[in-house]
C-alpha cells in the first residue's frame, strides 16, 4: 500500500485526535445518534468545559458535526461508517493480541483508556 505524504499527514492528524482517551470514548459513545453536550457530559462524568474542549478537537478534525436544536447543541458521528472502520481497527489488534504501549498505559488520567478498559463502539 503505498500513500501519498498528504494522505500520511491527514493518518498521522486522525490518530493523535482519536489517540486521547476522552476523545475516543466520546465518538464511541455517540453511535448513529445525534447526543446533546448534557448526555455527554453525564456519559463522561467530565465537566462541560472539558467536554466541549473534547468535541470542538474531534469537530476540527472533522469527526463529529454540531447541529442546533432548538436551544440545544446536538453532536453526531460525521460519517456513519466511523463505527465499523474503528471496530475494524479494534478486531485487527485484538487478533494479533497487540498490546497497548508502555506509555498508554501510564497516562494516570482519570478514564484513560488501558488495557482493561473497555471501549462499546455503538453503530
Amino acid at each position: 500500500m503505498a500513500l501519498s505524504t498528504s494522505e500520511q499527514t491527514r493518518l498521522v492528524a486522525a490518530f493523535k485526535v482519536l489517540g486521547e482517551p476522552t476523545r475516543l470514548r466520546i465518538l464511541c459513545g455517540l453511535g448513529l445518534e445525534c447526543r446533546p453536550v448534557t448526555d455527554i457530559i453525564q456519559a463522561t462524568g467530565m465537566g462541560q468545559t472539558h467536554v466541549s474542549f473534547h468535541l470542538r478537537m474531534l469537530r476540527e478534525a472533522g469527526l463529529v458535526r454540531a447541529e442546533r436544536r432548538g436551544p440545544f447543541i446536538y453532536y453526531c458521528l460525521a460519517d456513519p461508517s466511523l463505527p465499523g472502520i474503528l471496530q475494524e481497527l479494534a478486531n485487527w489488534l485484538d487478533a494479533r493480541q497487540i498490546p497497548p504501549t508502555e506509555g498508554a498505559s501510564r497516562l494516570g488520567r482519570p478514564g484513560a483508556a488501558t488495557s482493561t478498559t473497555t471501549l462499546e463502539v455503538r453503530s
